[in-house]
């Protein structure tokens, strides 16, 4: 295949497909539901003002945020989502004010032609938009204004101490007290109220919400529109005029079978490490470490869904509330697979230069004692502002910023990104004598410096919103950090990683594994670029967002359909050689890979992706299938194989005793389905069925996950869980033996070749 037009293929993606986002982030400015300047009644009482509102926001931040039930379906899943159980109560409120007024009744006991007459009326007061634009002023009738009132009232008897809410409290495994300051409260009601009514009001001069009608609430006309239907159409058709598009692509290559002359011993461990490559050992025990801390969380944070308060007994949310230990879970999740892949990255790039850079080892030790001090001081800074001990500006600064995936305080993201420029630095330094001698491997290399500069670049979005950022604005700034950064160039980087390491093997031609990657690259990110939308569809964005989203997240699965082929490619590489036996476990974490690629990020993606689907699905756990089987079951192996690939070359030349590498790798990925397929799946689907039953605000109420068969498909979750616990142990038992020597055998690496080839 001809490199210039891949390249030329690649410019145009990023080209146009940037364009597309920028120019929908613009008008997301136009379109986003306004923050009033005051919210009055109709004979002019204050109820909130602008500051409030905004003082509210970083008030749910600084309580967890997106990590305590969610704001326009984003973030956790124990607590509900605040805006459909906020607009619920107000709406069955006003019913029951107008049933009792009018009929000396409770709404529940009307006939249905009374029900149907009182619901028309409160969708006229719900959903008419009073919003004053040359005022700032949102007018509210006075029986709304008793109704935020009361609503208002039983939120702060929530997030306070009152007795009567002590059982509720636990189903949303909330402490007492999570909020201790009354004007905090009443801000965060400002905020409660202010993403409700975005929810529940109609655009002007249209008959839709601002959250197109999310969440779904028949009772005041809040349902799916027909541009959903549409688009989730035109989404399914794509998806299979894609596949057949790649097949017939695929099929239409002459695949003339040459005949692969792999080297008879090992090119890469016949390298000797420099002392930067050497100084990459402890990011790998580090990061080690941190997953099975992570594992251990996310125990705790599963258990939380069944005793609100505590640990089999133990009042753990005394201390380590379920909005903390979610956060620590996540966040470690990124920390240690985005050190995996930096580490692997830190030790490639020696090698591919055959040149040790001056002061290499010194910068890759002085990156490790910066990460160190982001993630100790960044979670440190989260448990303390989660306590409520920090100003609303420090918690910003140095505490919680309630997004989720993005949650570490200002400062440590600028930290950090101050270090991923470092490594940028570090690679580059690297790799620039290998790309100045023009080899055949040069466009491999160009494309390896890019999506090293990818990874630091698309986390500056991270640093894009402020303290008082819309709401709307912040929701599309994360996403690019959270799926470009993390579900995007990331694998970019990584499938670069590894045909670097195939062709330094000998396992792959240059010519090959460049126009291989080069295409995948565009056939990637022509539909992961502008699939970022898919996240935005209900967060207050115009509807262009929900079509370009829908379309070009149905395009996102294409590439995954063939994946197979990538896992029997792998599967092929590991039997090429005799001493290829030594890279046996990791490739086969890359076949995992393949095939979580498959089933995680594209058919449980995909069944969520299309706008009717999510619509129903959002919030759910649902997102959690996805969530879980996408982002450890791809970026997660793909973190341990490049780890166990970069720890085989760093170790003694002597053979590795992989039982335990065997058992861990068999009960991680036994685990992880076990843990879908008997827990979260059928509790989703469930959720699902409630939701296009009765509401959003149900499938997401403490009545509904209270429920018997709820409580046993939860409990349920505890075999897979612990399968993959124990795998995820006897991996950290494997690697610390690689230190104290219990890992290996007596018996010398076949097949490596004499001497060593040193680097320069």
């Amino acid at each position: 295949m001809n490199l210039t037009r891949l390249w030329t293929g690649l410019t145009l993606v990023f080209v146009i497909s940037f364009a597309i986002l920028g120019y929908y982030g613009g008008e997301i400015y136009q379109t986003m539901p306004p923050v009033p300047k005051r919210v009055v009644t109709s004979d002019g009482r204050v109820l909130f003002t602008g500051k409030e509102i905004k003082d509210g926001q970083n008030v749910w931040q600084s309580i967890g945020g997106q990590e305590v039930g969610t704001i326009w379906g984003h973030g956790a899943y124990v607590a509900p989502d605040w805006n459909a159980d906020w607009l619920h109560r107000e709406a069955m409120w006003i019913l029951n004010k107008y049933a009792t007024e009018q009929y000396g009744k409770a709404y529940e006991g009307l006939d249905e032609e009374r029900q149907a007459m009182l619901r028309a009326r409160l969708k006229k007061e719900i959903r008419t938009n009073t919003y004053q634009e040359d005022t700032g002023d949102l007018i509210l009738s006075p029986i709304r204004a008793e109704a935020v009132e009361a609503i208002s009232k039983h939120y702060a008897g929530l997030f306070g101490s009152d007795p009567k809410l002590d059982k509720l409290r636990d189903q949303y495994a909330i402490p007492r007290n999570t909020i201790k300051d009354p004007k905090r409260m009443r801000a965060l009601n400002a905020f409660f109220f202010w993403t409700t009514w975005a929810c529940a009001t109609n655009r002007p001069g249209e008959n839709m919400t601002y959250t197109n009608n999310w969440p779904h609430e028949p009772l005041i006309g809040n349902v799916a529109t027909g541009t959903m239907v549409i688009w989730s159409v035109v989404s399914f058709v794509l998806l299979l005029a894609g596949i057949g598009a790649l097949a017939w692509y695929y099929a239409k290559q002459q695949h003339t079978e040459l005949e692969e002359t792999f080297p008879e011993k090992d090119p890469l461990l016949a390298l000797s490490p420099t002392p930067s490559m050497r100084a990459t050992l402890k990011y790998f025990w580090v990061v080690a470490a941190l997953w099975v801390i992570q594992v251990g969380l996310g125990a705790v944070t599963a258990h939380y869904q069944v005793e609100g308060s505590g640990f089999y007994g133990i009042p753990l949310a005394e201390w380590l509330p379920y909005s903390v230990t979610r956060t620590w879970h996540t966040q470690l999740g990124i920390f240690w697979i985005a050190t995996a892949w930096i580490a692997a990255g830190l030790f490639v790039a020696p090698a591919v230069s055959g040149r040790e850079p001056k002061y290499q080892r010194f910068f890759v030790n002085l990156l490790f004692v910066c990460l160190l001090i982001i993630v100790v001081g960044s979670l440190a800074g989260q448990w303390i502002g989660v306590q409520q001990r920090l100003g609303l500006k420090t918690n910003f600064w140095f505490g919680h910023q309630g997004y989720e995936y993005t949650d570490l305080g200002r400062f440590w993201q600028l930290f950090l990104t101050v270090g991923l420029f470092l490594w940028l630095f570090l690679m580059a330094r690297a790799i620039w004598p290998a790309l100045r001698e023009k080899k055949d491997d040069r466009h491999l290399l160009i494309l390896f410096l890019i999506a090293s500069t990818a990874i630091p670049v698309f986390y500056i979005p991270a640093l894009l919103w402020g303290q008082h950022t819309h709401l709307a604005i912040a929701e599309y700034w994360r996403w690019w950090v959270v799926h470009l950064w993390v579900e995007g160039f990331f694998e970019v980087f990584a499938t670069v990683v590894i045909a670097f390491l195939f062709t330094r093997m000998g396992l792959l031609r240059i010519s090959t594994a460049t126009t291989s990657v080069l295409f995948s690259t565009i056939v990637f990110l022509f539909g992961g670029i502008i699939g970022t939308f898919h996240h935005l569809y209900f967060s207050g964005t115009p509807i262009g967002v929900l079509a370009f989203g829908a379309t070009f997240s149905a395009l996102e699965v294409v590439p995954l359909v063939l994946i197979g082929f990538e896992a029997y490619e792998n599967l092929t590489l590991s039997c090429a050689r005799p001493w290829v036996q030594a890279y046996k476990w990791p490739i086969y974490y890359f076949i995992a890979v393949a095939f979580w690629n498959l089933v995680g990020a594209g058919l449980f993606g995909f069944f969520i992706n299309p706008p009717i689907a999510l619509y129903y699905m959002q919030g759910l756990n649902t997102t959690s299938v996805h969530g879980h089987t996408a982002l450890f079951g791809v970026y997660g192996m793909l973190g341990l194989g490049l780890m166990l690939f970069c720890l085989r070359g760093l170790t003694r030349r002597r053979m590795w005793k992989t039982k335990a590498l065997a058992f861990s790798f068999w009960a991680i990925n036994i685990g992880l389905a076990l843990m879908v397929l008997l827990s979260l799946l059928p509790i989703g689907l469930m959720q699902t069925w409630a939701s296009v039953e009765h509401g959003t605000w149900y499938a997401r109420s403490a009545e509904f996950m209270s429920r018997g068969i709820i409580d046993t498909f939860v409990w349920l979750r505890t075999v897979g869980d612990t399968i993959f616990a124990v795998g995820a142990l006897a991996l950290g038992w494997f690697i610390l033996g690689l230190k104290t020597g219990w890992s290996f055998t007596d018996e010398e690496l076949p097949y490596v070749r004499d001497g060593g080839s040193p680097v320069k």
